[in-house]
Protein backbone atom coordinates (compact mmCIF):
# COMPACT_ATOMS: atom_id res chain seq x y z
CA UNK A 1 0.00 0.00 0.00
CA UNK A 2 1.38 3.40 -0.89
CA UNK A 3 2.52 5.78 1.98
CA UNK A 4 0.63 8.81 0.96
CA UNK A 5 2.02 10.66 4.65
CA UNK A 6 5.76 10.25 3.38
CA UNK A 7 4.64 11.49 -0.18
CA UNK A 8 2.91 14.30 0.96
CA UNK A 9 5.95 15.32 3.35
CA UNK A 10 7.93 15.14 0.33
CA UNK A 11 5.54 17.26 -1.79
CA UNK A 12 5.79 19.85 1.10
CA UNK A 13 8.99 19.30 1.18
CA UNK A 14 10.64 19.70 -2.63
CA UNK A 15 8.24 21.45 -4.17
CA UNK A 16 6.46 24.42 -1.50
CA UNK A 17 8.94 25.22 0.93
CA UNK A 18 11.63 25.61 -2.14
CA UNK A 19 9.39 28.00 -3.33
CA UNK A 20 9.52 30.34 -0.75
CA UNK A 21 5.64 29.17 0.74
CA UNK A 22 6.69 28.99 4.33
CA UNK A 23 3.50 30.50 6.45
CA UNK A 24 2.94 27.63 9.22
CA UNK A 25 -1.33 27.79 7.97
CA UNK A 26 -0.33 26.42 4.28
CA UNK A 27 2.43 23.72 5.44
CA UNK A 28 -0.01 22.39 8.10
CA UNK A 29 -3.10 22.21 5.93
CA UNK A 30 -1.46 20.94 2.92
CA UNK A 31 0.28 18.34 5.07
CA UNK A 32 -2.78 17.54 6.73
CA UNK A 33 -4.87 17.34 3.69
CA UNK A 34 -4.90 13.71 1.81
CA UNK A 35 -4.57 15.10 -1.86
CA UNK A 36 -4.72 11.66 -3.13
CA UNK A 37 -8.69 11.48 -2.23
CA UNK A 38 -9.63 14.62 -3.99
CA UNK A 39 -7.83 13.40 -7.42
CA UNK A 40 -9.78 10.96 -9.75
CA UNK A 41 -9.44 6.78 -8.91
CA UNK A 42 -6.96 5.98 -11.32
CA UNK A 43 -4.65 9.16 -10.72
CA UNK A 44 -3.78 8.43 -6.52
CA UNK A 45 0.08 7.12 -7.70
CA UNK A 46 0.21 10.84 -8.98
CA UNK A 47 -1.11 12.94 -6.25
CA UNK A 48 1.61 14.30 -5.33
CA UNK A 49 3.78 14.61 -8.43
CA UNK A 50 4.61 18.50 -9.22
CA UNK A 51 2.21 19.41 -12.21
CA UNK A 52 -1.42 19.61 -12.52
CA UNK A 53 -3.69 16.38 -12.23
CA UNK A 54 -6.33 16.19 -15.35
CA UNK A 55 -9.99 15.87 -14.15
CA UNK A 56 -10.95 15.91 -18.19
CA UNK A 57 -12.77 18.30 -19.90
CA UNK A 58 -10.00 20.77 -19.83
CA UNK A 59 -9.87 20.93 -15.81
CA UNK A 60 -7.53 19.96 -13.50
CA UNK A 61 -6.10 19.92 -9.90
CA UNK A 62 -3.34 22.55 -10.11
CA UNK A 63 0.35 21.47 -8.81
CA UNK A 64 0.90 21.67 -5.32
CA UNK A 65 3.52 24.75 -5.91
CA UNK A 66 0.98 27.04 -7.68
CA UNK A 67 -2.13 26.19 -5.10
CA UNK A 68 0.27 26.86 -2.26
CA UNK A 69 2.04 30.53 -3.91
CA UNK A 70 -1.45 32.05 -4.28
CA UNK A 71 -2.66 31.19 -0.90
CA UNK A 72 0.35 32.65 0.38
CA UNK A 73 0.05 35.45 -2.43
CA UNK A 74 -3.88 35.91 -1.36
CA UNK A 75 -2.64 36.07 2.32
CA UNK A 76 -5.84 33.86 3.65
CA UNK A 77 -6.91 34.31 7.48
CA UNK A 78 -8.62 32.33 9.98
CA UNK A 79 -11.44 34.28 9.81
CA UNK A 80 -11.81 34.52 6.07
CA UNK A 81 -15.21 33.46 4.12
CA UNK A 82 -13.74 32.12 0.69
CA UNK A 83 -15.22 31.94 -2.51
CA UNK A 84 -13.43 28.72 -4.34
CA UNK A 85 -14.23 28.57 -7.93
CA UNK A 86 -14.37 25.38 -9.97
CA UNK A 87 -13.01 23.34 -7.13
CA UNK A 88 -12.72 20.16 -8.63
CA UNK A 89 -13.43 17.34 -6.49
CA UNK A 90 -12.41 19.49 -3.66
CA UNK A 91 -8.92 19.31 -2.57
CA UNK A 92 -8.59 23.24 -2.60
CA UNK A 93 -11.49 23.59 -0.63
CA UNK A 94 -10.28 21.05 1.93
CA UNK A 95 -7.07 23.03 2.43
CA UNK A 96 -8.55 26.31 2.53
CA UNK A 97 -11.57 25.08 4.93
CA UNK A 98 -8.39 24.26 6.85
CA UNK A 99 -7.09 27.64 7.26
CA UNK A 100 -10.49 30.13 7.13
CA UNK A 101 -13.41 30.01 8.48
CA UNK A 102 -15.83 29.08 5.81
CA UNK A 103 -15.31 28.15 2.19
CA UNK A 104 -18.12 28.68 -0.60
CA UNK A 105 -17.25 25.71 -3.16
CA UNK A 106 -18.69 26.22 -7.09
CA UNK A 107 -18.33 23.66 -9.57
CA UNK A 108 -20.13 23.99 -12.88
CA UNK A 109 -20.08 20.22 -13.35
CA UNK A 110 -22.86 18.20 -11.74
CA UNK A 111 -21.19 14.96 -11.12
CA UNK A 112 -17.72 16.84 -9.88
CA UNK A 113 -19.96 18.49 -7.47
CA UNK A 114 -21.84 15.80 -6.13
CA UNK A 115 -17.89 13.74 -5.61
CA UNK A 116 -16.47 16.82 -3.88
CA UNK A 117 -19.37 17.02 -1.60
CA UNK A 118 -19.38 13.60 -1.23
CA UNK A 119 -15.48 13.43 -0.76
CA UNK A 120 -15.54 16.66 1.69
CA UNK A 121 -17.88 15.20 3.74
CA UNK A 122 -16.13 12.00 4.01
CA UNK A 123 -12.90 13.78 5.25
CA UNK A 124 -15.06 15.55 7.86
CA UNK A 125 -14.73 18.74 6.44
CA UNK A 126 -17.49 20.71 8.16
CA UNK A 127 -17.17 24.21 7.16
CA UNK A 128 -17.24 24.33 3.79
CA UNK A 129 -20.47 23.81 0.88
CA UNK A 130 -20.22 22.79 -2.11
CA UNK A 131 -22.45 24.84 -5.08
CA UNK A 132 -23.63 23.78 -8.78
CA UNK A 133 -23.25 26.75 -10.99
CA UNK A 134 -21.65 28.41 -13.82
CA UNK A 135 -18.57 29.91 -11.98
CA UNK A 136 -18.19 33.09 -13.80
CA UNK A 137 -21.65 33.68 -12.04
CA UNK A 138 -20.15 32.99 -8.77
CA UNK A 139 -22.45 32.63 -5.77
CA UNK A 140 -23.75 35.74 -4.97
CA UNK A 141 -26.15 34.55 -2.30
CA UNK A 142 -23.52 33.44 -0.29
CA UNK A 143 -20.82 36.53 -0.67
CA UNK A 144 -19.73 38.99 -0.22
CA UNK A 145 -16.70 37.49 0.63
CA UNK A 146 -12.90 38.23 1.71
CA UNK A 147 -10.85 36.07 -0.62
CA UNK A 148 -12.29 34.73 -4.17
CA UNK A 149 -9.68 31.90 -5.83
CA UNK A 150 -9.70 30.58 -9.38
CA UNK A 151 -8.54 26.76 -10.12
CA UNK A 152 -7.73 27.50 -13.22
CA UNK A 153 -6.78 30.31 -15.87
CA UNK A 154 -8.67 32.87 -16.91
CA UNK A 155 -8.64 35.89 -20.14
CA UNK A 156 -11.50 38.09 -18.62
CA UNK A 157 -12.39 38.83 -14.85
CA UNK A 158 -16.17 39.29 -14.97
CA UNK A 159 -17.43 42.15 -13.00
CA UNK A 160 -20.11 40.27 -11.63
CA UNK A 161 -17.65 38.91 -9.35
CA UNK A 162 -15.28 42.03 -8.03
CA UNK A 163 -19.29 43.03 -6.83
CA UNK A 164 -19.46 39.92 -4.82
CA UNK A 165 -15.72 40.96 -3.04
CA UNK A 166 -15.90 42.42 0.75
CA UNK A 167 -14.35 46.18 0.14
CA UNK A 168 -11.08 45.15 1.01
CA UNK A 169 -11.11 41.86 -0.04
CA UNK A 170 -8.85 40.09 -2.28
CA UNK A 171 -8.87 37.66 -5.52
CA UNK A 172 -5.99 35.09 -7.13
CA UNK A 173 -5.97 33.93 -10.54
CA UNK A 174 -4.22 32.61 -13.59
CA UNK A 175 -4.25 35.31 -16.26
CA UNK A 176 -3.86 33.48 -19.13
CA UNK A 177 -1.32 34.63 -21.70
CA UNK A 178 -0.58 31.94 -24.18
CA UNK A 179 0.81 28.64 -23.07
CA UNK A 180 2.33 30.58 -19.60
CA UNK A 181 0.04 32.19 -17.53
CA UNK A 182 0.72 35.18 -14.06
CA UNK A 183 -0.90 34.56 -11.34
CA UNK A 184 -1.65 38.15 -9.92
CA UNK A 185 -3.32 39.00 -6.85
CA UNK A 186 -5.66 41.66 -5.84
CA UNK A 187 -7.26 44.02 -3.59
CA UNK A 188 -10.87 45.39 -3.81
CA UNK A 189 -10.32 49.33 -3.32
CA UNK A 190 -13.12 52.13 -3.26
CA UNK A 191 -14.82 48.66 -5.60
CA UNK A 192 -12.17 48.81 -8.16
CA UNK A 193 -9.83 45.36 -8.71
CA UNK A 194 -6.29 46.65 -7.85
CA UNK A 195 -4.08 43.62 -9.71
CA UNK A 196 -0.20 43.19 -9.10
CA UNK A 197 2.30 40.13 -10.77
CA UNK A 198 2.89 37.54 -8.34
CA UNK A 199 4.38 34.58 -9.81
CA UNK A 200 4.31 32.84 -13.51
CA UNK A 201 2.07 29.39 -13.80
CA UNK A 202 -0.03 28.05 -16.15
CA UNK A 203 -3.55 25.65 -16.33
CA UNK A 204 -6.68 25.66 -18.98
CA UNK A 205 -8.54 28.67 -18.73
CA UNK A 206 -11.68 27.84 -16.87
CA UNK A 207 -15.47 27.77 -18.97
CA UNK A 208 -16.77 31.38 -18.70
CA UNK A 209 -13.73 33.26 -18.68
CA UNK A 210 -12.15 33.30 -22.04
CA UNK A 211 -12.22 36.67 -23.96
CA UNK A 212 -14.84 36.69 -27.03
CA UNK A 213 -13.54 35.77 -29.74
CA UNK A 214 -13.18 39.56 -31.92
CA UNK A 215 -15.29 39.56 -35.40
CA UNK A 216 -13.75 39.57 -38.33
CA UNK A 217 -14.89 39.93 -41.88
Amino acid sequence: MADYTSRRTLMVDTQVRPSDVTKFPIIDALLSVPREEYVPDGQRDAAYIGENISLGEDRVVLEPRTLAKMLDAVDVQPTDVILDLGCGLGYSTAVLAHMAEFVVALEDDASRAADAEAILAAQGVDNAAVFEGALADGNAKSGPFDVIILQGAIEVMPDSLVDQLREGGRMVAIFADGALGEVRVGRKIDGVMNWRMSFNAGAPVLAGFAKEAAFSL
